[in-house]
């Protein structure tokens, strides 16, 4: 860090908050981007195609995630991350331009979901290894939080203004929503400056030697190793499949679509809710054992809102559990960016994407066999067991009990 260059806390920070903005709008534009791409495959082939297109763009995003970080690290964040923003918003501009001129056709919507996988590949280890060069180690805790906030709010802000112009506009409009989205995302992060001090120039080995670098770091910094399966474990059911498990319960009760809404509204307002309140703290005391706490707290949760009975109770269980399992992502990437040599933070954190972001989507399908066969209170509670997994695997690490 450069003395004098940082505020005492990071959200009085401009650059971080122009960061954290840019996020916001990001998160934003990819939830407008997915909830149009699987309404346009819906009005061309029918649902059964909309899996199939989301597989096309998940795959080489789950494939190229580990390269992804390698890139980020070679040939530094900020500029991969402007990169990758700046291509995103190209393909979807390009994508609601054709659209004004032809129908979408189903080979059209395979390659805008196959190109946006590619770019994500590229985009998602960036972002968070420019995370933790923004500010002082000791206000990466602060700038988690920031991001968590972030997150949830575009989760939950992004469905209802896509809805919205995807009906008045169509599927080109919802395309155009997700291009002008990334591009205020790209118009902020160019003014996002690095506060702490870089490694020095680009390796000169290859990439593939700079690949194997980073997994040996980790294999041969046995407490990094453990703290990135700490994270990936929990945050591994929270990145798609407990939203799937949660129209699943409400389904299988009977329950009607307001209360589908008001409960996965819950869970990102208790998200937000954990983001507002670790970015006003400047300092959480024994991050790791808070980090464990929080980790055995969702296991309980999201084990027990498997079995409820009532509406309210689930909508009520969603929002505290969106807030515990928020506290635990934010501490839990705040302490591996804490803890990771800069020169590693894109490698690193692509492992970590990997496990989360890139495998998630395989299990979606695991989740509706699970429900259908067995009841969605068995594959709650198998969520449960991952986090608990997390939570003892955090307890038994020595480093994570001292002072984070």
């Amino acid at each position: 860090m450069l003395r004098g260059a940082t505020p005492s806390v990071a959200y009085r920070d401009g650059n971080v908050l122009r960061w954290s903005a840019a996020y916001a709008a990001s998160v934003t534009g990819d939830v407008a981007f997915f909830l149009t791409l699987s309404w346009a495959v819906t009005q061309t082939a029918g649902a059964t195609q909309v899996g199939a297109v989301l597989a096309v763009g998940a795959v080489p995003r789950a494939v190229l995630m580990l390269a992804g970080g390698v890139i980020a690290d070679r040939y530094g964040p900020r500029r991969v991350v402007i990169g990758s923003d700046l291509a995103r918003c190209l393909i979807v501009f390009c994508a609601a331009a054709l659209l004004q001129f032809s129908p979408a056709g189903l080979l059209m919507l395979f390659a805008v979901a196959l190109v946006f996988g590619v770019i994500d590949a590229l985009f998602m280890p960036a972002v968070g290894a420019l995370a933790g060069r923004l500010t002082d180690p000791d206000q990466l805790g602060q700038v988690q939080g920031l991001r968590m906030l972030a997150v949830r709010l575009g989760n939950a802000a992004g469905p209802m203004i896509a809805a919205i112009v995807l009906t008045a506009t169509g599927v080109a409009g919802g395309f155009g929503l997700a291009g002008l989205l990334f591009s205020l995302s790209v118009g902020l992060l160019l003014a996002v400056r690095l506060n702490r001090i870089q490694p020095g120039g680009r390796s000169a080995g290859s990439a593939f030697a700079d690949l194997k670098d980073g997994l040996r770091h980790l294999r041969q910094n046995r407490q990094l190793a453990r703290l990135v399966v700490v994270v990936g474990l929990g945050d591994l059911c929270f990145s798609g499949p407990v939203g799937v498990g949660l129209v699943l319960l409400t389904a299988e009760r009977h329950w009607t679509a307001a209360v589908l809404g008001w409960t996965l509204t819950a869970f990102s307002v208790g998200g937000a809710v954990a983001g507002i309140l670790l970015t006003a703290l400047t300092h959480v005391p024994r991050a790791g054992v808070v980090l464990a706490c929080s980790l055995l707290a969702t296991a309980v949760l999201v084990g027990a809102l498997g079995q409820v009975s009532t509406a309210e109770m689930l909508i009520a269980g969603s929002g505290v559990l969106g807030m515990i399992s928020g506290v635990a992502s934010a501490l839990g990437n705040a302490l591996l960016q804490r803890k990771t040599d800069p020169r590693y933070l894109g490698r690193v954190g692509s492992v970590t994407s990997l496990s989360t972001v890139g495998l998630s989507p395989l299990l979606y399908p695991v989740t509706g066999v699970v429900t259908a066969v067995w009841g969605p209170g068995v594959f709650f509670a198998g969520c449960a067991v991952i986090c608990l997994l997390a939570a003892v695997i955090a307890v038994t690490t020595a480093e994570f009990r001292c002072r984070g």
